[in-house]
């Protein structure tokens, strides 16, 4: 097996494991209350907007994925595109959680940066390899 094949394997499995994360995350959401006196208003408005781009892009990340594994072509430039979909997406969490201090502790801090570093890794590993 060639290098660029086992990259491609790599990236595809991590990025069907990433889609069914955010399908497994926004399934759990929508079944939370989100009560917490913590959060700010229009927390669940502002997040239920993201089930739309969150859905194309694990759509496009599972598309790409078999694209890689086929050895297509496109199968690179897509997975490209869907790790500036998920950087600008992570950057919007980013921001959204530190304005509203949501990384400290006392306000699930750990777990929404288990969201957002997860994100920054795999747009890294959809980008990088392909740059090179």
């Amino acid at each position: 097996m060639n290098l660029t094949l086992s990259v491609n394997a790599i990236v595809a499995v991590a990025q069907i494991a990433m889609a069914i994360g955010i399908a497994h995350f926004w399934w759990k959401w929508f079944r939370t209350e989100h009560k917490e006196p913590w959060l700010p208003v229009g927390y669940v408005e502002h997040e239920r907007v993201f089930v739309f781009p969150d859905s194309v892009m694990s759509v496009l990340m599972v598309i790409s994925a078999v694209l890689l594994l086929l050895g297509h072509p496109l199968g690179e430039r897509l997975t490209q595109i869907c790790g500036g979909m998920m950087i600008f997406l992570a950057v919007i969490d980013t921001a959204y959680f530190y304005q509203h201090g949501m990384f400290r502790k006392d306000r699930n801090g750990l777990e929404n940066w288990g969201l957002v570093l997860p994100m920054y890794v795999m747009s890294a590993l959809m980008t990088i390899p392909f740059l090179l």
